[in-house]
């Protein structure tokens, strides 16, 4: 007898309906398709996430790296107030073990507390050691506000400042007018500023933002919740957007092409490098550094090292806090080939860290070379010639 088989059209139709009906089951946090036990719970009490740190069974090679291997220029440097010889010396006893030489003070000080930490860096015996950066006071805003400010800079690089910044993230997001309206990056009256920059060849040192998951919805898709959840001043679900202060960013770099920049933190892109390199593409002007954004850098450690490798003459070395055991950790991730090891802040990325495997002539761009040669008047002993 013959078998009669299902028509050609049911059986496609059967199969769509099957398909559908599995693709319609709940999915598990992390899932991309739903796996045997779906919908299955925990037997014992789900733990806090600030609870939950699973130990790593993985056995790999370890490197740790407690000192760099050439001479380092921190250019985002934010140790205490260099007003006394203890504090110097402190800051220098933890420079000398990481083989920092050159620590950068960018809190931004200007006139009389300038001076006051010149004084005290140069009483000390350590003006090889040390460079201090100039600030910008926003709370005067107002008419003539650019060439006031513009000629404060230039009152505070006669004195000994060797450049501007950090500016902080406030230029942007909190900074007002008189008015109350927000006082934009790429605003006109601050031409003056970025173009006695440019006069004086000094770097600006500018923090824009914050990382973009921070303008996120503030849901369990949004990969820094934690971190949003225990720091309520990092969360801007509302107010200026993330890409609205980026083009405001954007458009004040070319507009002042003969002015050096320097974008904090990798500009808030090490997650899209990508799009930093259109950047530097686009903006001759434009450098950045590396603060704060290790997480970034090593979960991606062969795309991080083919943008370095490509990048090399525009990217610089900053830490931003100064923790001197967090140091390692960026030495460890540029240095070396370890793999699936820890982050120094567990709130920042729960995930691990890889290393890149820097080559030595990149690594030297990064750690001094670069910072050489755009800080006119950086200090240039205790470096490899």
């Amino acid at each position: 007898m013959r078998r009669v088989g299902l028509p050609l059209v049911t059986l496609v139709a059967l199969i769509a309906l099957t398909l559908t009906a599995i693709a319609q089951q709940p999915q598990g946090p992390g899932q991309i398709r739903p796996r045997p036990g779906t919908g299955r719970e925990p037997e014992f009490p789900a733990p806090k996430i600030t609870d939950y740190k699973p130990k790593s069974t993985l056995v790999v090679p370890e490197h740790p790296v407690p000192r760099a291997k050439f001479p380092v220029v921190d250019l985002h440097g934010h140790p205490p107030a260099l007003t006394n010889p203890q504090t110097i010396q402190t800051v220098l006893d933890a420079m000398n073990n990481l083989n920092i030489q050159v620590m950068v003070q960018a809190n931004g000080v200007s006139g009389d507390r300038l001076k006051a930490q010149l004084d005290a860096i140069h009483a000390s015996g350590h003006d090889d050691r040390f460079v201090v950066f100039t600030s910008v006071n926003w709370g005067s805003i107002g008419p003539g506000f650019g060439p006031r400010a513009a000629a404060q800079l230039e009152a505070d690089i006669k004195a000994g400042a060797k450049g501007l910044g950090e500016i902080g993230k406030g230029l942007g997001m909190s900074v007002r007018n008189p008015d109350g309206s927000r006082l934009k990056l790429d605003d006109p009256e601050l031409d003056p500023v970025w173009d006695m920059a440019g006069k004086l060849g000094i770097p600006v040192f500018i923090h824009t933002g914050e990382p973009q998951a921070f303008f996120d919805p503030l849901d369990y898709h949004n990969e820094r919740w934690l971190e949003l959840a225990l720091y309520a001043d990092r969360r801007h679900q509302e107010g200026v957007r993330f890409e609205e202060l980026m083009a405001e960013r954007d458009r004040m770099f070319k507009k002042h092409p003969k002015t050096t920049f320097v974008a904090a933190h990798m500009g808030w892109h090490a997650n899209d490098l990508a799009r930093l390199g259109r950047m530097f593409d686009e903006m001759p002007n434009l450098y950045t550094e590396v603060g704060a954004i290790l997480y970034d850098l090593g979960r991606q450690p062969r795309f991080a090292r083919e943008f370095f490798i490509k990048y090399q003459d525009r990217i610089l070395f900053g830490k931003d806090s100064f923790q001197p055991d967090e140091y390692p950790y960026y030495w460890r991730v540029f240095e070396t080939t370890d793999e699936y090891f820890d982050y120094y802040r567990d709130y920042h990325a729960f995930w691990k860290l890889y290393g890149m495997d820097l080559p030595d002539d990149v690594l030297k761009k990064l750690y001094y070379k670069n910072a050489l040669k755009i800080v006119a008047g950086m200090p240039k002993t205790g470096f490899p010639r």
